[in-house]
């Protein structure tokens, strides 16, 4: 397919994504099912015109003036992936399977000034959740919700158990990988531009040996942050298809116990094939069932709450998400979150560690939630973010990771991560 058939293609994946309310994943699987010509090599570059459409759906749709699925697919081709007008409608007058030719006021938006767009807009987040955001993300929130516009790396974490990044890296040196910057086993994949292929990782022998597992590097890092150490008794609340599990297991050299637990079963089901291939001989996954965690209570040297929240973290990878959230969605989070720390607490021995974590920059899912459980747990204090920071990860805290409530916050702009909170609460005894 030449770029007008992709073009055609992305706009109506996007128009079915629209009118069905389908996730993104699912109409392209769709669309791929239903025309089999297509190659790899479209797939992806329908892809991503798709994504990259919703990703800066805000500020494409104000600058061609409609947020119509074409709209947002012209958008992209001319606002991110440098393709002229005029170049355009040559190609389109060439190809049967290719969209109407642009009109005067679409070919117009291809170099539309978004100085006069609100705030939100260039930010490319929800109006609604503009408050939140900067009080959250501080005064370069703008900055911000650009960078998390943005495409995502491939990030991997060689298995300490049973391999050196160094020995990842040579396995798969024909994606060009490179170290991460922060996490000490992580590896990453830049991504490319316009019709870039992610490389497919997963059928490498290395990743079939279990060498090492797809994982970005900010859950790479808080999952350090937990700090757990060889002979500890570690519950993992929510583990769900077990990436900080198997992260847990390798940092504690498969000494010690890990109790994996999620009141998903189905979430859990990954897990086990997980656990064989990475060797990891120190978890007990138990399956949701009452009473499945009653002999734990008290016992734990440390709680890790991985917990549900909106996910305005990951944007960057699931970009239909930032524009599905509701005030109701979050609200239910939110209750999740405060009865998951309640929860929580009840595991943890005198000078126990609890480890909050989410995959959100939202401060009501992070210091908010912190604030309330200390407020009504005095027994509880904040530890030393910039210690553990140093502990984990051998280096100092950055700047600009520090929150307001003592907890840290990696960005894309920041860390060049998704978005990810962390904070580490004592039980005093």
């Amino acid at each position: 397919m030449r770029l007008p058939g992709r073009l055609a293609a992305a706009i109506e994946v996007l128009t079915d994504v629209e009118t069905r309310k389908r996730p993104v994943s699912e109409a392209l699987k769709a669309w791929g099912l239903n025309n089999r010509f297509a190659g790899a090599g479209d797939r992806a570059a329908i892809g991503n015109l798709v994504y990259d459409a919703l990703r800066r759906r805000a500020s494409h749709a104000f600058a061609m003036g409609s947020d119509s699925p074409r709209a947002l697919i012209l958008a992209v081709a001319m606002r991110d992936w440098g393709e002229m007008p005029e170049t355009l409608n040559a190609a389109f007058a060439d190809d049967a399977h290719a969209p109407d030719a642009l009109s005067a006021e679409e070919a117009a938006g291809a170099t539309t000034d978004m100085s006069g767009a609100p705030a939100a807009v260039r930010a490319d987040f929800p109006e609604w959740l503009a408050p939140s955001l900067e009080r959250g993300l501080g005064a370069d929130w703008v900055a911000e919700g650009h960078t998390m516009a943005g495409r995502p790396s491939l990030d991997l974490r060689a298995n300490a158990l049973k391999a050196s990044p160094e020995k990842v890296m040579k396995s798969l040196a024909r994606f060009s990988p490179q170290p991460t910057t922060i996490a000490p086993f992580g590896i990453t994949m830049p991504a490319g531009p316009r019709d870039a292929r992610t490389p497919n990782v997963t059928t490498d022998e290395g990743y079939q040996k279990g060498w090492f597992e797809v994982q970005d590097q900010g859950s790479q890092i808080v999952a350090a942050l937990a700090g757990a150490r060889e002979g500890e008794q570690v519950l993992d609340l929510c583990a769900g298809a077990g990436g900080k599990t198997l992260a847990l297991a390798a940092t504690m050299g498969n000494k010690g116990q890990i109790f994996a637990y999620d009141a998903d079963r189905s979430r859990l089901a990954p897990i086990y094939e997980r656990l064989k291939r990475n060797a990891v001989r120190n978890a007990q996954v138990r399956a949701p069932q009452p009473g499945a965690l009653d002999d734990l209570v008290g016992k734990m040297d440390r709680v890790v709450v991985d917990a549900p929240c909106t996910g305005t973290g990951t944007w960057r990878r699931r970009p239909d998400t930032k524009w599905k959230l509701t005030p109701e969605l979050l609200a239910q989070r939110q209750s999740e979150q405060a009865a998951l720390l309640v929860e929580a607490a009840r595991y943890l021995k005198p000078g126990g560690t609890l480890v909050y974590i989410t995959c959100s920059i939202l401060p009501e899912e992070n210091d908010d939630q912190v604030a309330a459980f200390l407020a009504a747990y005095p027994g509880f204090e904040t530890m030393d973010m910039a210690k553990a920071w140093r502990s984990a990860l051998i280096t100092d805290l950055p700047q600009g990771l520090a929150t307001p409530g003592g907890g840290i916050c990696l960005t894309p702009h920041r860390t060049n991560t998704d978005g990810f909170y962390c904070h580490l609460l004592r039980n005093k005894g």
